[in-house]
């Protein structure tokens, strides 16, 4: 079998895809059947540390202790170094989300994917997603005001429309060519279909374009340097995607946490 060598984008965040039908499930407006199936894909998910498990279980059984957590209580945080938000206080979950730039709370656990790549002598890779279970602590999340769908849309293009050129000046799909197909699909937005039932119109086309660019972002970081061919290119790079990096991770924690509608 001949294969592409050409890098691929990376898929979304696998927090991203977990929260929202673990949301949708628990509101009653997507079948428990269907919430593996839309996570997981071809890849194996297994579940760790999940209360009354002893060992590692499948994604389908281990998201069964969840089945009392009201959806409210269920939210995407997407932490960096210095932005915290949505995190709870000190704790192995909090340490584990910081180090993995992703999580899902969901009652009184905090989840947090473990992902390992597997290839075979004859070269075919596949992937195995571990997600661990941490029991959180009582007090409330600091900083845990989010913005609403629409004021995070408002912010994503507000600074989008003032880095696009930027970029564009910077000749970032030259220097990662696989980046172009991604920009272009950026500026023509998408539909959010991979969002499961409950969510409106204004949540799916955050949730598109932020995932859309959540890739770019991720390719970008594949290649800090960029191709520049001076510090201050470079610098000029960093100084472009920073503020896009907040804004699309914001983006993404609004779309996912936003409210669900039967």
């Amino acid at each position: 079998m001949t294969r592409d060598p050409r890098p691929r984008p990376p898929a979304p965040r696998l927090s991203v895809r977990l929260a929202p039908w673990i949301r949708a499930w628990r509101a009653g407006l997507a079948p428990y059947d269907d919430v593996t199936p839309a996570v997981a894909g071809d890849d194996d998910h297994l579940c760790r540390d999940f209360p009354g498990t002893w060992r590692d279980v499948p994604l389908a059984e281990g998201l069964t202790v969840l089945a009392d957590v009201d959806p409210d209580r269920i939210r995407l945080v997407l932490p960096a170094p210095g932005d915290p938000r949505g995190l709870p206080g000190p704790g192995p979950f909090t340490s584990a989300a910081l180090l993995a730039g992703e999580g899902v709370i969901a009652g009184g656990l905090g989840l947090t994917p473990e992902l390992e790549e597997h290839r075979s002598g004859s070269g075919d890779v596949w992937h195995t997603v571990t997600w661990r279970a941490r029991p959180l602590p009582d007090e409330p999340p600091r900083d845990s005001h989010l913005p609403s769908a629409a004021e995070a849309e408002a912010d994503l293009s507000t600074t989008l429309t003032s880095a696009t050129e930027q970029l564009l000046s910077l000749e970032v799909a030259r220097w990662r060519p696989e980046l172009a197909q991604a920009l272009t699909s950026l500026r023509r937005g998408g539909t959010g279909a991979e969002l499961p039932p409950g969510y409106d119109p204004r949540s799916r086309r955050l949730y598109a374009r932020a995932s859309v660019l959540d890739q770019v972002l991720s390719l970008a970081a594949g290649d800090p340097v960029g191709g520049a061919v001076t510090a201050h290119e470079a610098q000029q790079r960093s100084h472009a995607l920073r503020p896009l990096a907040t804004a699309c991770r914001r983006a993404l924690m609004a779309a996912c946490n936003a409210p669900l509608r039967g």
